[in-house]
C-alpha cells in the first residue's frame, strides 16, 4: 500500500505540474493577443503625454538668480512653508506690475520715492548707494547711505512695502565685496552723492560693471573688526601686527570647503529652475514693458 500511495502521488504531482504549466501559458497567451491592439494606442497615449509636457516646459535664465534673489525661499528649513512661498510669489507678482523694481546689486546708486503724510508734497524721495541687500520674499529689503549735511543718513526699504511709489536706478554697477557696511567708517567722499543726480544711459543687454575702487577707511574705532573680515574692497589697513595675528586666530579658512554648510545656506539648484520657471513669463513680459517705457521716454527727450 505504501508502494502505491507513493507512486499515485508522484502521478498526481506530475500531472497537476502539466496542468498548472499550461494554464499559464494559456493565461499569458491570452493577455498577449488582447494587449496587442491596445499596445498602439498605449503608446500613443503616452507620446501624446509627453510631447505637450517637453513642449511647456519653460527654463529661465541662469541670471535670474542674481537679479531677483528674493523669490528664493529662505533656506532655513524651519522656517519653510511651500503655500505661503507660493502665495507670496504671487503677491510679489503682482506688487511688481504696480510698481516697476529694476534689476540693482550692491553698489548701485538709487533713489527711492514713498508716500510721506508728514512731507508737504506728501511724498520722500531719497537718493544713496545700496550697501546692503537681503531678505526673502515679501520681506526683501536694502539699505541706502548717503552722506547729508556731513552727517551719514541710512534708510532700510523694505522691497515690496505699499508705501514705495517708484525705485529708479541712477548708476547700475557692482562691487568687489558682497556687503558695503564698512562705508559707515570710510571718509565721507565716498558716500556723498547729490539728490539731483541724472540717471545714467545703460545701452540693453549689457553686462554689469564691477566698481574696482577701494575705500579708505578712517583711523580706528570703527564698527566693527573690519581686519577680520577677507574684504576685497578697502585699502590695506595701517595696524600693528598684532591686529593681525588675532585675525589669523579666530579666522575659519575651512568653511569655504564645507559642503554641508554651503548646502545649508542656499536653495538646491533643481527648485531654483522650478520656482524661476513659475514666475519666468511674467517678469519677462515686465521687463518688456520697461523696455519701451525706457525707449518712448528717450525718444521723446
Amino acid at each position: 500500500m505504501l508502494g502505491r500511495i507513493g507512486i499515485l502521488s508522484t502521478r498526481q504531482v506530475q500531472s497537476i505540474l502539466r496542468r498548472s504549466a499550461s494554464s499559464a501559458a494559456e493565461a499569458i497567451a491570452a493577455p498577449s493577443s488582447i494587449s496587442k491592439p491596445l499596445s498602439g494606442s498605449s503608446n500613443t497615449n503616452s507620446v501624446d503625454n509627453q510631447e505637450p509636457a517637453g513642449g511647456n516646459v519653460t527654463v529661465a535664465p541662469p541670471e535670474f538668480r542674481f537679479i531677483y534673489p528674493e523669490f528664493l525661499p529662505d533656506p532655513d528649513m524651519k522656517r519653510r512653508n511651500k503655500l505661503r512661498e507660493k502665495l507670496e510669489r504671487i503677491d510679489m507678482l503682482q506688487r511688481r506690475s504696480a510698481v516697476d523694481i529694476p534689476e540693482f546689486y550692491t553698489g548701485s546708486i538709487m533713489a527711492v520715492t514713498v508716500a510721506d503724510v508728514n512731507s508737504p508734497s506728501k511724498v520722500t524721495k531719497f537718493v544713496g548707494i545700496c550697501i546692503q541687500r537681503g531678505g526673502t520674499g515679501l520681506r526683501s529689503w536694502f539699505i541706502l547711505r548717503n552722506v547729508v549735511d556731513r552727517q551719514g543718513v541710512e534708510i532700510l526699504y523694505e522691497m515690496y512695502c505699499p508705501l514705495i511709489q517708484k525705485i529708479e536706478v541712477l548708476r547700475l554697477e557692482k562691487r568687489l565685496d558682497e556687503s558695503l557696511l564698512y562705508l559707515r567708517d570710510a571718509l565721507p567722499e565716498y558716500s556723498t552723492f547729490p539728490f539731483d543726480m541724472e540717471p545714467e544711459i545703460r545701452p540693453d543687454n549689457s553686462t554689469v560693471p564691477i566698481n574696482p575702487i577701494k575705500v579708505k577707511l578712517r583711523p580706528r574705532p570703527w564698527l566693527e573688526r573690519w581686519e577680520r573680515q577677507s574684504l576685497k574692497g578697502i585699502e590695506p589697513l595701517d595696524l600693528p601686527q598684532k591686529f593681525f595675528d588675532k585675525a589669523e586666530k579666530v579666522a575659519k579658512p575651512w568653511e569655504k570647503y564645507d559642503l554641508m554648510l554651503q548646502y545649508r545656506k542656499t536653495i538646491p539648484a533643481e527648485e531654483q529652475e522650478k520656482i524661476y520657471a513659475e514666475v519666468h513669463s511674467q517678469l519677462q513680459q515686465q521687463d518688456l514693458k520697461r523696455k519701451m517705457r525706457r525707449r518712448r521716454g528717450a525718444s521723446s527727450d
